[in-house]
């Protein structure tokens, strides 16, 4: 059986396969081509140290996991980038729980990037944090 938070990364990748006509890879290297549409790498992140509650033992996490968002598509690159980032903010928003799965799931604002690629289109990339905040009974599971 998966631990809680390999259930609440599998979901929030889940979610963020909702997002139309763009691939999420989980913990995957960049590929050498990037689709037209864009493409999402959901990278697993740190859980960080977490609060601690007693009777019953509880571990409270801010896990802070990691969206890399890449596009590159020539003169409409930047339009993409920002529709992109829009629909993955409205995925977020409509299940800040991960169907029950997470306290509150947010997304934190991204800080894009231009990069040359030699021979081809520059790419637009970004790394947007996501905070999962939920609690496991242990800080192994």
């Amino acid at each position: 059986m998966p631990s809680p938070r390999e259930t609440i990364l599998t979901a929030l990748a889940d979610l963020l396969r909702t997002v139309p006509h763009v691939p999420v890879l989980r913990g995957e290297v960049l590929p050498e081509r990037i689709p037209p549409s864009g493409l999402m790498i959901l990278r697993d992140g740190n859980p960080g140290a977490p609060g601690v509650t007693l009777s019953p033992l509880m571990y409270h996490y801010q896990h802070r996991a990691e969206l890399e968002v890449i596009v590159q598509a020539g003169e409409e690159r930047d339009a993409r980038f920002d529709r992109l980032i829009g629909r993955i903010g409205a995925a977020v928003s409509a299940d800040r729980s991960l169907r029950g799965l997470c306290d509150w799931v947010e997304a934190e604002a991204p800080e894009p990037v231009d990069l040359a690629v030699e021979g081809s289109a520059t790419i637009k990339a970004a790394i947007i944090p996501i905070i999962l905040h939920y609690a496991a009974g242990d800080p192994l599971s």
